[in-house]
């Protein structure tokens, strides 16, 4: 386990504030109580919003991965990963506000971060997802609702951090909505 950030620092808790931001976009009460958890104010959580904006932003940045690896110190596992035909390394950290999931980030074989959410922990017991109604927010992974609703279509995300999957269940379209790798919530929608 990676100890916790001195005062000041920017770490894991700080991070989690970053992405509770995003979430809140969809999911504001809970992302409220989440970051009460942390132990955290509303002010604090708009300052690690502006400082991790203001590392990825900076032009002396050392890049995504790097960030990564700072903030959120050495990967519990880190693995070979084939998607396709691309080759590229699979890197996963604990996040205490999510401990059934990792943040994982694909980094290519020369550094750069293809991709970055939250996917179910190896090992951890995923949901039952049998119908839309199933989907509620924060209970499943991108890779989770694909599995369970196929065939799914990916659509464009409103954000980065954002993905949607379009797909048919009994018998109606409905869209699904994401925020790093997390359902937000589902609506009736486009279906494939």
């Amino acid at each position: 386990m990676t100890p916790p950030a001195p005062p000041g620092a920017f770490g894991r808790a700080s991070f989690q504030l970053v992405l509770l931001r995003r979430m809140a976009d969809f999911q504001p009460e809970l992302a409220d109580e989440a970051r009460r958890r942390l132990g955290a104010s509303l002010a604090e959580q708009r300052e690690a919003n502006k400082r991790w904006q203001a590392m990825v932003r900076s032009p002396r940045s050392r890049g995504a991965l790097a960030r990564y690896r700072s903030v959120l110190g050495p990967p519990e596992s880190a693995c070979a990963r084939t998607i396709g035909d691309l080759e590229c390394e699979a890197l996963l950290w604990p996040l205490p506000l999510w401990p059934d999931l990792r943040f994982e980030v694909l980094a290519a074989p020369d550094g750069a971060v293809w991709n970055e959410w939250l996917v179910r922990a190896p090992g951890a017991q995923g949901p039952v997802l049998r119908s839309p109604q199933d989907l509620t927010p924060w209970s499943a992974t991108v890779d989770e609702v694909a599995a369970a609703f196929a065939p799914v279509r990916p659509m464009e995300g409103t954000a980065p951090t954002r993905w949607r999957l379009a797909f048919t269940a009994q018998g109606r379209p409905y869209v699904a909505e994401f925020t790093y790798g997390l359902i937000q919530r589902v609506s009736a929608g486009d279906g494939p």
